[in-house]
């Protein structure tokens, strides 16, 4: 990978990721709607609204490999979940394929599976519940992966992002935390490893509590460096702080994405 593009460049991961990255793909790429603040000389940056086809091809020319984190990254009215995480994702793809791009990492989320209970361990063969239109639109941009990788050609992996930090800060994110570090690791994957084609992982480091099976990922290769039990006493400590919410406290999804709007039958989903 020679020439990279990062989406999102601008966000709160994207800002962190664009400096871990610079060192590994010297022609990084950034883009989003407006530049970081603190946008060094030595950095390209890119604007487009991923909602513009003609302004994503037009960012995809030339490229290598994308980093796809742009987007819309909570929940939101469906008019915007639509045109930025759906329709947006939609432009990225179709414009890697167009330019020969040979491989995407999307970002995926947890929110994907927010809808399972905590108390069961889940591979990345189970069954997608999401819990928010923005879940949702991330399933919708995992399934895009699928099929412009089988119909395609294009090398893809989804990493459902856990907490992205660097550190756990409640009991929440002792189960889903992921290592800044750990997440470069497996964007490299997902760029490098010859013969992908596609794959989905979870993106979390190596935890304790983890209410996933991660096996896949370390059958790619993958090795997490952070320990989240490390930090395990001041993130319980935290958890005694926070308001109860019997919704999102049951499910892996968490408060608010789970008890939002929420109007179900919570006794007949704990059956």
């Amino acid at each position: 990978m020679k020439r990279v593009l990062l989406t999102g460049a601008s966000g709160g991961i994207g800002t962190r990721l664009r400096q871990m990255l610079k060192p590994l793909y010297p022609e990084l790429i950034l883009s989003d709607l407006k530049p970081p603040a603190d946008l060094g000389a030595d950095e390209t940056f890119l604007p487009a609204d991923l909602a513009d086809a003609a302004a994503v091809e037009q960012i995809c020319q030339d490229v290598d490999g994308i980093v796809h984190l742009g987007g819309y990254s909570v929940e939101g009215p469906w008019e915007t979940i639509l045109q930025a995480n759906i329709i947006g994702c939609h432009n990225l793809f179709e414009a890697a394929r167009r330019q020969g791009v040979r491989r995407v990492v999307f970002a995926s989320s947890n929110h994907v599976m927010g809808f399972h209970p905590r108390h069961s361990k889940i591979g990345v063969e189970a069954v997608p519940l999401p819990d928010t239109r923005y879940g949702l639109s991330k399933l919708f941009g995992e399934g895009l992966g699928a099929l412009y990788a089988h119909k395609h050609g294009l090398g893809v992996l989804s990493i459902r992002i856990g907490n992205f930090g660097d550190k756990p800060i409640d009991a929440r994110r002792l189960a889903i935390w992921l290592k800044p570090a750990d997440l470069v690791q497996l964007i490299r994957l997902g760029l490098e490893k010859p013969d992908l084609v596609y794959e989905v992982v979870y993106g979390m480091s190596d935890n304790q509590r983890a209410w996933w099976d991660n096996s896949h990922a370390l059958a790619l290769g993958y090795r997490p460096e952070g320990r989240s039990e490390d930090f395990a006493a001041d993130a319980l400590a935290a958890q005694k702080l926070l308001p109860p919410d019997a919704i999102g406290d049951y499910f892996q999804g968490g408060s608010p994405f789970c008890s939002q709007e929420f109007d179900g039958d919570f006794e007949r989903l704990k059956k």
